[in-house]
């Protein structure tokens, strides 16, 4: 009986003890959270002060038809810092002079894309200013976790005119050339592509369609890059799985943007050229973006068959096979 009882008390001592400690654990995990919060609550005042015109630009841009899906970037890297959240608060991590480097760093590409009027690299700097940030307060096992957050901001950023519309061109004139030869293929219509125009016959009427730089297929090309990164990041999946899922995603926006322009000269031709632009056209823009998730969606589903895992709690062990 007195043996009992001493066993009762120690595993009651036991008790207590782990409780305590746990107690101490969860204290000392507010306290670092509540540290953290003050402390880039205080940066982050500072960042948006310094950054203030470049932010208010941004927004403005994402109110544009173009860039209007800058505005869901933000809210895709929070949400991937979110689901960190545990492994960040386990971390303690250590400032790092090398953050202080790289914020002097943005601070001097800022200066210098003002004084020279260059708007891009001050976006850049925002970026670059938000990474040393993190970098200065958390260190390097605080930057392991969030680099690709920080990174993803990039897709908020509209590219330099110039170089949008280096990119643009070939697309368009690839989507030209390519609805020029299908609708070739149809009955009684002659036709050509000449730059970014289409110009033939049909019935004796003249045809003449022009792809214009809102059906360049650059705004589906970067929300769809963009949201191939995010899915990728967010599937667990291999790395030539993540990496097969992101390149093929610029084929696809580009196979879509050819579909659009091919859609729109049938509706031109077959319909009537009233009908080619407005409602019917901006519904053709939202059809491709179903065609383009259904090809994304069939590449998926094709790796899937080809990799299939297995987990095997018992053994312990992972096994990879070919699908049947």
């Amino acid at each position: 009986m007195v043996e009992r009882d001493e066993q009762e008390s120690q595993a009651e001592t036991v008790t207590e003890s782990a409780s305590g400690e746990s107690n101490i654990l969860a204290e000392a995990r507010r306290s670092l959270f509540i540290e953290r919060c003050w402390k880039f609550g205080i940066i982050g005042v500072l960042f948006v002060w310094l950054f203030y015109d470049e932010t208010a630009r941004l927004v403005d841009r994402w109110g544009t038809a173009t860039e209007s899906h800058g505005m869901l970037i933000p809210a895709f890297s929070l949400y991937f810092v979110y689901l960190k959240r545990r492994q960040l608060a386990q971390i303690k991590g250590r400032w790092s002079l090398i953050g202080l480097g790289v914020m002097i760093f943005s601070i001097w590409i800022y200066l210098y894309s003002f004084f020279m009027g260059f708007s891009y690299p001050r976006s850049i700097a925002m970026i670059i200013m938000l990474g040393g940030i993190v970098l200065f307060l958390g260190g390097w096992q605080i930057i392991r976790l969030v680099w690709l957050p920080i990174l993803f901001l990039l897709f908020a950023i509209p590219l330099p005119v110039r170089l949008y519309y280096e990119i643009s061109m070939p697309m368009r004139e690839m989507a030209s050339m390519v609805a020029a030869a299908i609708l070739n293929m149809l009955p009684n219509i002659d036709c050509e592509a000449t730059g970014v125009v289409i110009h033939g016959t049909h019935l004796g009427e003249d045809i003449s369609l022009n792809v214009a730089e809102a059906c360049s297929g650059m705004r589906l090309l970067r929300a769809f890059v963009a949201l191939s990164v995010a899915m990728a990041y967010l599937e667990y999946r291999p790395i030539l799985h993540r990496v097969i899922l992101l390149v093929s995603s610029v084929p696809i926006a580009v196979f879509c943007n050819m579909l659009r322009v091919l859609l729109t000269g049938l509706i031109y031709i077959y319909v009537g050229k009233e009908y080619a632009t407005g409602t019917l056209h901006s519904g053709l823009g939202i059809l491709m973006l179903v065609v383009a998730f259904s090809l994304y969606g069939l590449i998926t589903w094709v790796l899937n068959r080809i990799y299939v895992e297995e987990d095997h709690e018992e053994e312990g062990i992972l096994v990879v096979k070919r699908g049947e």
